[in-house]
């Protein structure tokens, strides 16, 4: 027979400790990962993505994917994610392996949009610095207006995702969370090949839409 001393507050309090049977919290359950991601790096299990050859975009709901493409060219021009209260236009370059592409080339931004006759603000946001734009436009009944845009950098593993925000999302004081949810479901694929910093990775249509059935034999 085992005898075991009677224990006081105290010393149960230390013995539940020591064991860890009782009066231990639960670990914390790991925090999901949050994009935008390398396209190494994409979590298990998740949705399919569109693969764009640089960009991978999985199917978001209330988001329609359009490719606008040079008729000339077949190239793929932009990628833009169109949702009923506004748009996304995403874009990717090269860049350095450790270095802050975005803090290079958001003056220069900034300046462009200086030149050509409109306003660019730099404030901090979700992701870190972005630019809040205002550009001049002349509409096809030659009216004039303001068009609105919001441009954010995100710095990846030799890459740099580079996301224009239009509509609603740009002029909210913060970008609302079903456009922060957008952002960062996108996944680059940089590539291995040396690119010069700061060249747009290529985008490519997707298999699904180049294909062309036959017409049904009559």
């Amino acid at each position: 027979m085992k005898f075991r001393r009677k224990s006081t507050p105290d010393s149960a309090d230390t013995s539940a400790d020591a064991t860890g049977t009782s009066g231990a919290e639960p670990a914390p359950e790991p925090e999901p990962a949050v994009g935008p991601f390398d396209a190494a790096d994409l979590p298990e299990g998740g949705p399919h993505h569109v693969d764009l050859g640089s960009l991978l975009v999985p199917p978001l709901p209330g988001r329609d994917l359009r490719l606008q493409v040079n008729e000339k060219t077949g190239e793929v021009q932009a990628v833009l994610l169109a949702g009923p209260d506004g748009a996304l236009e995403i874009r990717a370059f090269a860049a350095p392996r450790n270095g802050d592409l975005w803090g290079e080339v958001r003056p220069q931004i900034a300046a462009d949009m200086t030149r050509r006759g409109g306003s660019a603000t730099e404030r901090e946001g979700h992701f870190g610095p972005e630019l809040v734009c205002q550009m001049p436009v002349r509409g096809t009944d030659g009216a004039t207006g303001t068009q609105a845009s919001r441009i954010v950098g995100i710095n990846g593993p030799r890459w740099l995702l580079r996301a224009t925000l239009m509509g609603r999302p740009a002029t909210e004081t913060e970008i609302p969370q079903d456009w922060v949810d957008t952002i960062t479901a996108i996944a680059v694929r940089r590539g291995s090949s040396p690119m010069p910093v700061g060249e747009p990775l290529p985008v490519v249509m997707p298999e699904s839409a180049r294909r062309v059935d036959p017409p049904a034999d009559s």
